[in-house]
């Protein structure tokens, strides 16, 4: 095969796909999260050209897919699956899942509304629906984006725009050479994505003040409130919606005060603990979000949509073409003209840190088309009440210790075997978590929360059932049993 116009095949390829999809999603709820023996099979994606090389002469569509989903049915990390509970990650909807694969079939580049017009207004579709769904004022715009980690880097690139007005420098033109250092404070459940994108950005990782009350995290209000009087000029304020240990909140609408009255910018990372507001049992927890200057999300964690898929909201959206404007190429759109209009969408690569952008608004529009509200406030209270089940497993099990409450979807826990003293505890949970992941019937990795060594399953797919729950407790007991023998 030596060019795709001339593959004959290429409809086969496809049908192929379409063929395996029914079979791998049906069995998600019964195949272990990962088979350690299927690893072997990766060594058959070198074998198109003898060495591993690139091949010379391809092996054709319909051949090149049949390997990749002999391979991949059976070596993929089965994450979309139920009984996945680490880092947080969701599964993808049955409408999201096709939505992709129409945005995959279409190939549109959501840059702007001239590359694209379905894009531009699906995505401003989907945007006004994440706001409603979250319940932010009508006032907030914002932009898809990648991750997480880049709806921080989007929010906290308009911070720093802002940061650098009031010091009388453009910082688009300019950067941010001969400015101090921007003051970052925040309580201790910052996260790494937070961090990461102040090293993007310029800052470095290291910028950020932590004012924690204790080693759990909780933010000390006192200090920072003293801290925000002592500097006497701009700064930055980081507060957590959902920490991932524990999903614990920063306290939101007392950061929202101290904001206010030292005149800071409020950035919220909300990255699945934005999704609290969609029921009446966990709303009050996001309380005082909707005065946040900017607002990090992700999709591809409770909205069940695929990677990559982050959303970031800012209170005054006609900062962000300040922030991500193009200027110097007569062939763009100009970024004064970047903003949603009604009916016609938005330039929306002058809006975020992506230029040439995947329609990933469609699985995002498809699934809430679908469902709506009522199903994903109803999703979203089925996770936490499976949490409060695990939550009340591990407290009925005499050899497993929760850490913290469960105010949301996660459950911090230890196995705490009886006759293991407390120096070995953490060397067994370590084991313990290395054990899970080897086992690969069920999925949860460890953390360390205030100083010991813990599981924090998070609950978030959408397939996640109590049948789910049960097998992750008598899995941990098994392979605690086993790690205590071992140790001796």
């Amino acid at each position: 095969m030596t060019d795709p116009l001339r593959d004959t095949d290429g409809d086969e390829a496809l049908r192929r796909v379409y063929e395996a999809t029914g079979p791998y999603l049906s069995s998600l709820a019964d195949r272990p999260v990962h088979d350690p023996d299927s690893l072997a099979l990766l060594g058959q994606l070198w074998e198109p050209a003898a060495g591993g090389a690139l091949p010379e002469r391809g092996e054709g569509a319909a051949a090149a897919l049949d390997r990749l989903l002999r391979v991949g049915t059976a070596a993929a990390t089965h994450s979309a699956g139920p009984r996945f509970f680490h880092f947080i990650i969701g599964g993808t909807t049955p409408a999201a899942l096709a939505a992709d694969w129409t945005a995959a079939l279409l190939d549109q580049n959501a840059a702007f509304r001239a590359s694209s017009r379905l894009a531009s207004e699906v995505e401003t579709i989907a945007l006004t629906w994440l706001r409603e769904l979250f319940g932010l004022p009508a006032t907030y715009g914002g932009a898809l984006v990648t991750s997480a980690t880049f709806a921080n880097v989007t929010g906290l690139a308009a911070a720093t725009h802002w940061w650098g007005e009031r010091h009388g420098v453009d910082v688009a033109a300019d950067g941010l050479a001969g400015l101090p250092r921007m003051p970052v404070l925040s309580g201790g459940y910052l996260h790494a994505s937070d961090r990461k994108a102040l090293q993007l950005l310029g800052h470095g990782r290291n910028a950020v003040e932590i004012h924690a009350r204790d080693g759990a995290g909780r933010v000390d209000l006192v200090a920072l409130d003293r801290r925000l009087a002592e500097l006497a000029a701009p700064a930055v304020v980081i507060a957590s919606a959902g920490e991932v240990d524990t999903g614990a909140f920063d306290p939101l609408a007392d950061l929202a005060d101290l904001a206010e009255r030292h005149g800071a910018w409020l950035h919220v990372d909300g990255a699945f603990g934005i999704f609290a507001a969609l029921s009446p049992r966990t709303a009050g927890l996001v309380a005082g979000m909707e005065r946040a200057d900017s607002i990090a999300g992700d999709g591809h964690k409770w909205l069940n949509v695929p990677y990559e898929s982050g959303f970031a909201f800012l209170r005054d959206p006609s900062r962000l073409p300040v922030a991500f404007g193009m200027p110097g190429a007569a062939y763009l759109p100009g970024e004064g003209s970047a903003l949603p209009t009604p009916g016609e969408g938005a330039d929306y690569a002058l809006l975020g840190p992506d230029s040439s952008r995947r329609a990933r608004s469609l699985p995002i529009w498809a699934t809430l088309a679908a469902y709506g509200r009522a199903g994903y406030r109803a999703m979203v209270e089925r996770h936490l009440d499976l949490a409060q089940r695990l939550a009340r497993r591990v407290d009925e099990t005499p050899e497993l210790e929760r850490l913290a409450e469960v105010p949301l979807c996660i459950v911090c826990f230890r196995a705490r075997p009886a006759g293991v003293g407390e120096a070995a505890l953490d060397e067994v949970n370590r084991r313990l978590g290395a054990a899970l992941l080897a086992d690969g019937r069920v999925y949860a990795g460890t953390t360390v929360h205030d100083g010991r060594v813990a599981l924090r399953p998070a609950i978030v797919n959408w397939r996640t059932t109590e049948a789910d729950i049960d097998l992750l407790v008598d899995v941990v007991r098994e392979l605690t049993a086993k790690v205590v023998a071992e140790l001796g």
